[in-house]
């Protein structure tokens, strides 16, 4: 899978990009903010995107709902710490295919991958 990780944290997004190099997926870029994150979901057509909830600028959820309107294949897992049902509901219902917890296992994220494969 060609992945997107859109994640203002450096070690986060080092972290995810070791695990998906581990498991055999291409990532084909990485943002910081929205602006980048549209900008290369635009450019790089990916088939999966890591997408942090709390970013500088505009939110996750407004992330989200501009990339569903670009293009509304791709699957987007939604990092967070934020662990409450309200979110997860709105996340779903804005198009989000997964919501990955942070911190997580090895485990959990193969599992997750898996899910959405």
């Amino acid at each position: 899978m060609k992945v997107l990780i859109v994640e203002d944290n450096a070690l986060t997004r080092y972290t995810i990009k070791s695990l998906l190099n581990r498991l055999g997926h291409e990532v084909v870029g990485e943002a910081e903010d929205s602006v980048g994150a549209v900008k290369c979901f635009t450019e790089l057509r990916p088939d999966v995107v890591f997408l942090d909830l709390i970013l500088p600028g505009k939110s996750g959820v407004e992330i989200l709902e501009e990339l569903r309107k670009i293009n509304p294949k791709p699957k987007i897992v939604i990092i967070t710490a934020v662990d409450q049902e309200e979110i997860d509901l709105k996340l779903s219902n804005k198009g989000a295919n997964a919501v990955m917890r942070k911190p997580f296992s090895f485990e959990e994220f193969k599992n997750l991958l898996k899910s959405i494969a």
